[in-house]
This record gives C-alpha cells, sequence and structure tokens, in this order.
C-alpha cells in the first residue's frame, strides 16, 4: 500500500458512506449528508490518523484498533455525527474523546475552533503530533476526564461525544450554548443509541435517538 493508493481508496470510502446513508434515511431522516461534510471526509488523509501497521484498511468503513484498547470510529458514524452537529464554519466545539485525531480533524475543517479532550495522555500526545503535521492549528487538546467538559472555554456551540455514557453527563449540557446541539453515544453497553441533544433559545434542552450503535464507555461511566 503505497501513497498513491491513498485517493482512489478515499473516494470508495465516499461512495460507501452514501451507500449506508441511503439505506439509513428513514432513520436519518435525510437520504445524503450535508456536502460540506463528504467534502471534509474526502479531504482528512485518514492514514495519517490510524496507527502504521493499519494503514491499509485506512478507508476501509470499519473501527480500527488505536491502542490501548480503544477504536478509530468507523468512517460512516464520523460522516454522521458531524453532520448531525451541522456545524458552521464559526462555531467552537467541545469534543470528548480525541483519540489519534481523526474526528478532531474533520471538526477542524468545518468549525473555527475545536477544544478536545483526551484522558488518555500517550493518545493526546500522538493526536497533537498528528494534527500538527497536517497543519490544524485551530485545536487545542487537553489530558483529562472530559465528563466534566472544559468549563473555562464554555459555552459551546457544538459538543460532540466520541465514548459511551449511560447517562447524558450534566456539565456538558450546561456547557452547550442555547440554540446548540450535542451528540452522543448513550444508554447500556448492550443497548446504545446516538443520541442528538438540542438546546432551544430558552435553555429547554430535548433529544432524539439516531442509530444503535455501541462505543467504548466514558471513562467516567466504567463500572468499579
Amino acid at each position: 500500500m503505497t501513497e498513491p493508493d491513498f485517493p482512489a481508496l478515499r473516494q470508495s470510502m465516499l461512495a460507501e458512506i452514501a451507500a449506508k446513508t441511503i439505506f439509513s434515511s428513514a432513520r436519518l431522516g435525510k437520504a445524503a449528508l450535508d456536502p460540506r461534510v463528504m467534502n471534509a471526509m474526502a479531504k482528512v488523509p485518514r492514514h495519517e490518523f490510524v496507527l502504521l501497521e493499519l494503514r491499509p484498511y485506512a478507508y476501509a468503513d470499519t473501527p480500527l484498533p488505536s491502542g490501548f484498547d480503544k477504536t478509530i470510529s468507523q468512517p460512516f458514524i464520523v460522516a454522521v455525527m458531524t453532520d448531525l452537529l451541522d456545524l458552521r464554519p464559526t462555531d467552537t466545539v467541545l469534543e470528548i474523546g480525541t483519540g489519534l485525531g481523526y474526528q478532531t480533524a474533520i471538526l477542524a475543517e468545518l468549525a473555527q475552533h475545536v477544544y478536545s479532550i483526551e484522558i488518555i495522555e500517550e493518545l493526546a500526545v500522538q493526536a497533537r503530533q498528528r494534527l500538527a503535521r497536517e497543519g490544524y492549528a485551530n485545536v487545542e487538546i487537553k489530558i483529562g476526564n472530559g465528563c466534566g467538559g472544559w468549563p473555562e472555554h464554555a459555552p459551546f456551540d457544538k459538543v460532540i461525544v466520541t465514548a459511551a455514557a449511560e447517562l447524558i453527563p450534566p456539565p456538558l449540557i450546561y456547557q452547550l450554548k442555547p440554540g446548540g446541539k450535542m451528540v452522543i453515544p448513550a444508554g447500556l453497553p448492550d443497548d446504545q443509541q446516538l443520541i442528538l441533544v438540542e438546546k432551544d433559545a430558552n435553555d429547554a434542552v430535548s433529544t432524539r435517538e439516531i442509530l444503535p450503535v455501541r462505543f467504548s464507555l466514558l471513562e467516567d461511566a466504567e463500572p468499579d
């Protein structure tokens, strides 16, 4: 697998995402994702955000191990979660769970600034290196437990969580701006749903289940 192979593989990944979107249209409420999201997926080199030995599989529509019993999410799920946020170029985004930085890079393509929290120091260091190498200057990463959010930079226009909690952490709802949106997997380990959380102009919060998913648990949500 060499560098010239990757653009064609990325196009195949986009075609698979488009096909799965059509298949899931009843749940998603649409048959195609926002072109801006698809353009970001087309631009970000996923092979730069996976472990070296997994590069041949970088554009397969499947989760891949990222070390420390964590995974980099399936591209279709990355695209759907990003689409649900309805990102604007002026948005400030909070991401919980940086991993190796792939979802972070997608967000950075579409938003003004991304604040990302990663609990595993080694992953945070790698993500910083990978994002810097790709030229993303609008990302700030800190090491810590994401369940408490990042109060110093709140409120956020959008929040995205890439690990599952049984219940949505209240600080993340509190740190969401009126008119904001959050996407988070939540529920019991065998019954997780991707949830869209919306806060209206009066701070009233509503939730909607989108798709059944399976994510690793937020560290704070893991059983003793």
